[in-house]
């Protein structure tokens, strides 16, 4: 399976490469943001995603390639709230690309147009890696693409006026088509409202506060540090005393311990996409809540 999604994944970035006749070049930091802008600017942009599903967008390498993607860039669209800062610094700086430096319209940070979620109190080393701006995996959340994709719609018409139009109509039927989508995901999300969960990262937290659950544990014992036998010990105790009814895990996470805890304690573990081109059927932003939701439906029966 996993080769199958490093394939799949593969294609999509060749899919979503720079051509000429494109008005807008989008360097994307992640997939979910690639996808939204391709929803929004049709024929009139090129997105390409610089990480895919099966990579930590935490922990990624600023290659050549990246380089010389974002020296064409006309925009440049992260999660922001420095989940990427340990590399788009660097391709910032390397780039030579004018029009994509922070504070330049070219800059676009979807965290900043949403209520951001775990903003701590205290930052220090020992509490693992903190996000100081609050949790940046906004996306999980259906209700904040809705809010990114009408900034986006702004940023993308301000940068090229002459297709404002299409940029306006365009956005107009997503939101339209995604409002009608959120709709239905509510109903059959109802069951989940309550449902207790376990977690690898802290990178659903958007969609368990939307969907109403409880995330109860996870198999890191600090965000970004891996899970530690002694950590899975506490949990399998733990899930004795106050079980959960689903460890979910990424792409990009191994499988190892959610399988473990999952034999252990007798809960189903589900690998959840994450982002869009994480599984199969999540090949667009409809897509990746129409499997994300499903999944968890299908874990609990």
């Amino acid at each position: 399976m996993r080769t199958i999604l490093k394939f799949a994944a593969a294609l999509g970035l060749g899919l979503v490469a720079f051509p000429a006749s494109a008005a807008l070049n989008v360097f994307a930091c992640e997939p979910e943001w690639g996808a939204l802008a391709q929803e929004l600017g049709g024929d009139k942009v090129s997105a390409y995603s610089a990480t895919t599903a099966l990579q930590d967008a935490h922990r990624i390498e600023a290659r050549p390639s990246l380089i010389a993607r974002i020296r064409t860039a006309d925009l440049l669209i992260c999660s922001g709230s420095e989940l990427e800062i340990g590399w788009i610094p660097l391709l910032l700086t390397q780039s030579g690309n004018s029009k994509i430096q922070l504070g330049s319209p070219g800059y676009f940070e979807a965290s900043q147009y949403v209520a951001k979620l775990e903003i701590p109190k205290v930052i220090n080393r020992s509490m693992g890696d903190i996000h100081p701006g609050g949790n940046p995996h906004v996306h999980t959340d259906p209700r904040n693409i809705a809010k990114v994709a009408i900034a986006l719609e702004d940023r993308l018409a301000q940068l090229d006026p002459g297709n404002a139009d299409t940029y306006r109509s365009r956005a107009k039927s997503f939101l339209e088509r995604w409002q009608a989508a959120i709709a239905r995901w509510e109903q059959e999300a109802a069951p989940l409202k309550g449902v207790p969960i376990v977690v690898y990262h802290k990178d659903f937290s958007y969609f368990i506060n939307w969907a109403g659950m409880r995330e109860v544990a996870s198999l890191e014992p600090k965000p970004g540090i891996p899970p530690t036998p002694s950590h899975l010990a506490e949990l399998i105790d733990q899930m004795k005393s106050s079980p959960a009814k689903v460890i979910v895990y990424s792409p990009y996470n191994s499988p190892q311990a959610a399988e473990f805890l999952s034999s252990r304690a007798h809960i189903p573990a589900v690998m959840m996409p994450f982002t869009v081109g994480g599984t199969d059927r999540a090949k667009d932003l409809f897509g990746l809540f129409d499997d994300t939701i499903q999944r968890l439906l299908g874990a609990l029966k």
